[in-house]
């Protein structure tokens, strides 16, 4: 698009523009028959199942007014409705007062497992509202101070912290049961005055330093990252390289600005709702603190049906048995907590509004730059796709905009795994019992064994099962993708353009605000005003008007006293309980419909503001991407020149790990049997044991740009590293150990075998390989027929 205004460039411009405009109509075009496709599709099922259901209940109807029954059925479901009303009620009754209590207790984390505070950041210098807690693991289950611990942090989204580990069946739970010693990374309701982001990172890195202090024989800790603790995690790790060892991140939104068309309304909150300035607005009105329950109050409209109608349906339909399931949960989701101006104004900027994180520019402590790149640990990215506040695109895309494309993440010695759910919801990744049975254990799984993976870009697949509950077992493999892959969730990326204006714009705003307005909110709120607004958000008044404190509710609990000691189910076949069921659908649908109306009139205004040419030009300084390399450059890097030149350099161990490389580039894929077999022959066996974690993934990198640049070469110096018939055989053998069985072995890897085999002048073998591994128990032995020449001749 033509930037000056310069007269010989007023009819470029103005061509431009008209193209611009017909191009943008025909992208509102596709996103209102994206929304009326999807309406037409989902509410057409809908009514079309509800009427399915109602044929039946009228008939049955008829045939309880034949038998002069219905009368009888009418008022057996009148009496069970009322009684499950009261109930009902009590159940409400009791959140608030749960809520009054939990909020007069400091509002601890909603773990279920009992804790000890190894650190509290309080005592840290700058002090800071986080805490370090140590799970107690329950009767019966070991940990062990020598396996990997886990560090799992939870995100500030308006909520208290725990959700991690909620249940029995949580994150917490699949890694004590894997006997790994779990800490916690918790906050309390309140931020410590003046605390910013950039403090919160350093106590976590302290954090961290903390946990390694009390393991010194174990791997550095696994650091799990949920939702918003996600992009904290990246942040930790990039500002910080060397501490942590591998990152799960859950369901994070760090590429804010993508989506698709027709999906994921919450990315126009920035544009429709005037960027930064309402975040700024509302913590200088909450006296310099922003309140979390505007946060859980954008979640909630996301989903109104369920939040505010079918929620509460669903416990009074069967009171009895959801009662400790919904005040379970509801303790959590009313721990509203609250965040510094500054660190909203961060996350706001840097993430949500400006995009930073992804693209390489965030800046945090001083200035510092966050770049992802730096990052050293190996990353486990969850996502799903029926996550509709962190859609897979958000998940991943950041990931594209880091890295020039998969070549750069094996140069770097980065491994990048991602895991793509179909279904399961935002919340689901962190509570669901089925998520933490199964992709949660598969990752515990994974991670004993990542380090042991060449770098790369893979997708992790669970194939299928064996066993059942507890006993279980999936097989993963580890699929090789390209970037092209990960493009290939989003339906296009061009309207990014127009979040850049948004940015723009919030800029502007904020600054206008901070010299004009910000003095003049600042003086007329805060103590007592601050604190009368939080108290009367209706997010809170929703649930505590039903506590005790409210007069009228005091008769409730002796009521549902009553009616538990007297009460009378109806019969299951009761057709007024399936017309009640009929009716509660369709007022869900309604609520449904109507938030599918707004969220397609949501996203039509945001794309026919900003689409404009001037808007689109007005952003355009925002919509930078970070300086990219042509990926022809990368061979020529001088570090990967330098590797190149030493290809004819090594031993046994170079050899066995290039070798290893080399197989997995040619099947494209890795199961998890055999990265288990790899990593128990690199990490316990010798002579790679003794090279210690730190040497033995620079070895892995090395040998990855080798195999990545040069791969014919890395066949054909083979015999350079291994001169001594012996250690050849060897390294054949336990490079087939780890390959397992030649009937499972792609066609492809058999050729690269058999070439490695023919260029080391190595008899093919005949049968199925090695089934034992051939450096277990031996130490003298492993040691190069060179280096034991010497030692004889030393001696």
């Amino acid at each position: 698009m033509t930037s000056t205004y310069s007269p010989e460039n007023i009819f470029r411009r103005e061509a431009e523009d008209g193209s611009t405009q017909a191009a943008q109509a025909q992208h509102l075009g596709e996103i209102l028959s994206t929304h009326v496709r999807k309406i037409t599709r989902n509410h057409g099922q809908r009514l079309r199942s509800a009427w399915e259901q109602l044929n039946p209940l009228l008939n049955r109807l008829q045939d309880s007014a034949n038998r002069g029954e219905l009368i009888k059925e009418a008022r057996a479901y009148a009496r069970d409705a009322g009684e499950r009303y009261v109930l009902t009620l009590d159940v409400l009754r009791e959140r608030g007062n749960n809520d009054l209590a939990h909020e007069a207790a400091g509002t601890p984390p909603v773990l279920i497992y009992d804790y000890e505070v190894a650190l509290d950041g309080r005592d840290l210098s700058p002090p800071v509202n986080y805490l370090l807690l140590k799970i107690k693991p329950p009767q019966g289950v070991e940990v062990f101070d020598w396996k990997r611990p886990y560090l799992i942090i939870d995100p500030r989204a308006g909520h208290g912290a725990g959700i991690g580990g909620f249940k029995q069946d949580s994150q917490v739970g699949v890694a004590l049961h894997g006997g790994h010693p779990v800490y916690f990374a918790v906050f309390r309701p309140m931020p410590e005055p003046e605390q910013t982001l950039a403090d919160v990172m350093r106590a976590e890195a302290k954090f961290v330093a903390e946990i390694r202090r009390r393991h010194p024989e174990a791997p550095k800790p696994i650091v799990v990252g949920n939702c918003q603790g996600g992009w904290a995690t990246l942040v930790l790790a990039a500002a910080n390289p060397d501490i942590t060892g591998p990152l799960v991140i859950n369901g994070a939104p760090v590429a804010a600005w993508s989506g698709r068309k027709g999906e994921n309304p919450m990315r126009y909150n920035g544009g429709l709702l005037g960027g930064i300035l309402p975040a700024l607005i509302l913590s200088d009105i909450g006296g310099g603190v922003f309140d979390g329950a505007h946060l859980v109050s954008n979640f909630e409209q996301l989903n109104p049906g369920r939040n505010f109608f079918g929620k509460y349906y669903d416990l009074f339909a069967n009171v009895e048995k959801s009662r400790h399931s919904f005040l379970d949960f509801e303790r959590w989701w009313g721990g509203f907590h609250y965040l510094n101006e500054a660190e909203i104004h961060w996350i706001v900027e840097q993430i949500f509004v400006g995009n930073r994180l992804s693209r390489g520019e965030a800046r945090i402590e001083r200035g510092r730059r966050l770049d992802l790149r730096s990052i050293r640990s190996p990353i486990i990215v969850f996502a799903s796709k029926g996550d509709n506040i962190t859609p897979p695109e958000q998940a991943l895309n950041w990931i594209v905009d880091t890295f020039v494309d998969e070549h750069e993440i094996r140069i770097r010695g980065q491994r990048i795994i991602y895991m793509l759910h179909d279904k399961v919801g935002h919340l689901g990744i962190f509570v669901s019992s089925s998520i933490a049975k199964k992709e949660h254990a598969e990752v515990t799984s994974t991670l004993k064994t990542i380090e042991a993976l060449a770098p790369g870009l893979y997708e992790m697949v669970i194939d299928e099962q064996t066993g059942e509950g507890v006993h279980a077992h999936f097989l993963v493999s580890f699929r090789e993708r390209k970037m092209s892959d990960l493009a290939g969730f989003d339906d296009s990326r061009d309207d990014e353009k127009m979040f850049a204006t948004v940015s723009r714009l919030s800029e502007m705003a904020s600054e206008v605000y901070d010299m004009g307005v910000r003095p003049m909110v600042q003086a007329s709120f805060g103590g007592q005003t601050a604190e009368f607004l939080r108290k009367t958000h209706p997010s809170r008044v929703q649930r505590r008007i039903f506590a005790d404190e409210n007069p009228v509710m005091k008769f409730v609990a002796q009521a549902a006293e009553n009616v538990a000691k007297a009460r009378q189910p109806a019969e299951s076949g009761n057709p007024f309980l399936g017309l009640e069921k009929v009716w509660a659908d369709s007022v869900v649908q309604t609520f449904d419909f109507w938030r599918d109306i707004r969220d397609a009139a949501y996203e039509l205004t945001f794309f026919g503001i900003y689409g404009q040419p001037g808007m689109l030009r007005l952003g355009a300084p925002n919509a930078y991407q970070r300086k990219r390399m042509d990926p022809g450059e990368l061979a020529h890097l001088p570090e990967v020149e330098e590797i190149l030149l030493a290809i004819d350099r090594g031993g046994f161990e170079v050899a066995v790990i290039r070798m290893l490389i080399l197989m997995a580039e040619s099947r494209g894929a890795v199961r998890r049997d055999r990265l288990e077999r790899s990593a128990r022959v690199l990490c316990k066996d010798e002579p790679f044991a003794s090279l210690g974690a730190e040497k033995r993934n620079a070895l892995i990198r090395e040998q990855t740009i080798v195999v990545e640049f040069a791969p014919e070469r890395a066949i054909a110096t083979l015999p350079d590293l291994l001169t001594e018939f012996e250690d050849r055989q060897r390294a054949i053998d336990t490079v087939e150990f780890i390959a397992g069985s030649h009937d499972e072995m792609d066609p492809q890897t058999v050729k690269t075998l058999e070439k490695m085999r023919a260029i080391l002048g190595v008899p093919l073998l005949v049968g199925s390989g090695p089934v034992a591994d051939p450096l277990e128990g031996v130490v003298q032995k492993l040691l190069p027929a060179r280096a034991r020449k010497k030692a004889a001749s030393d001696a």
